[in-house]
């Protein structure tokens, strides 16, 4: 059995997009995880070295999400779960990228990719 950790509304400030004002002006993103690990070890030994540190995880991921532009959520989608899944507790990734800024010509309430990676489709 896999347990789930998440973490949910992390926000960072990026330049991607695929306008030069988005490259330029730079925009909020918001990330939400959920990683399958096996928290036993943990809940055993009641230590940080036997599970994942969320804290550090978070700052990992907001340091992907504010370095080099990309064009596509679908890119940066990637680049996270990427960072996810270094730590090797990790079986599997389910990232969530809202961009609730996206250039769009209508009233809307977010935009957000959502994909799932595990150890073996890791890149």
């Amino acid at each position: 059995m896999t347990d789930e950790l998440a973490v949910l509304g992390i926000e960072c400030f990026g330049h991607h997009g695929v306008f030069d004002f988005e490259r330029r002006e730079g925009q909020t993103f918001v990330v939400d995880l959920v990683l399958g690990l096996d928290i036993a070890p943990a809940a055993a030994s009641d230590d940080l070295r036997d599970t994942v540190d969320y804290g550090s995880l978070v700052a990992a991921v907001k340091a992907a999400v504010e370095k080099d532009p990309v064009d596509l959520i679908e890119t940066l989608a990637e680049r996270i779960a990427g960072v996810c899944l270094l730590d090797l507790r990790v079986e599997w990734a389910r990232v969530t990228v809202h961009k609730p800024d996206a250039p769009i010509e209508a009233t809307f309430a977010d935009v957000a990719l959502t994909i799932s990676r595990t150890r073996e489709g890791a890149k």
